[in-house]
């Protein structure tokens, strides 16, 4: 085994451990995570989520190409993202700290979840489809996207969505 997977391995445990946390019973997240790649964790405690309609981030972003949103959001946002296909098509979930939903002022365009709110945390090596997925995972145990970040892409996002309607 070498040395960079090693320390790749430590670190997911670490980032493991970390979300597991956010769960009142840190096995059950864990269980959950062996037997279904998904675990239900509660928001609030260690982290909030902003919910992101995929044509806002797509529209932000200007491209729908996994791979070209995967490397924007994570130079953008530099914080985890996870990615689920709902009934009203694609969305993310950008990661920010849980306090900052105190204060989030987006709630009509892009909700900030927090307490009383559960969100399916894909386990840390699930990085691709079917399925929920990180679409940018998490670096390191603490790691979460700067509120302002997740501001910016929104409002790009709604001034492009803004510009094509009015062409």
């Amino acid at each position: 085994m070498t040395t960079e997977r090693t320390q790749n391995q430590t670190t997911d445990r670490a980032i493991t451990d970390w979300l597991a946390q956010a769960h009142p019973v840190p096995e059950q997240a864990r269980a959950e995570w062996s037997n279904q790649g998904v675990a239900l964790l509660p928001l609030g405690r260690r982290f909030a989520a902003v919910r992101l309609a995929g044509t806002l981030v797509y529209a932000a972003l200007r491209s729908d190409h996994p791979e070209v949103v995967a490397e924007v959001l994570s130079g953008r946002l530099r914080g985890p993202v996870i990615h689920d296909h709902r009934a009203t098509g694609p969305t993310y979930y950008a990661l920010i700290q849980w306090h900052a939903g105190l204060v989030w002022d987006y709630n009509r365009s892009a909700p900030c979840l927090r307490d009383d709110t559960y969100l399916g945390v894909p386990r840390i090596d699930r990085r691709e489809p079917p399925g929920t997925y990180w679409v940018v995972p998490p670096r390191y145990d603490g790691d979460l996207c700067r509120p302002q970040a997740v501001r910016d892409l929104i409002d790009a996002g709604h001034r492009q969505l803004i510009e094509h309607a009015s062409a």
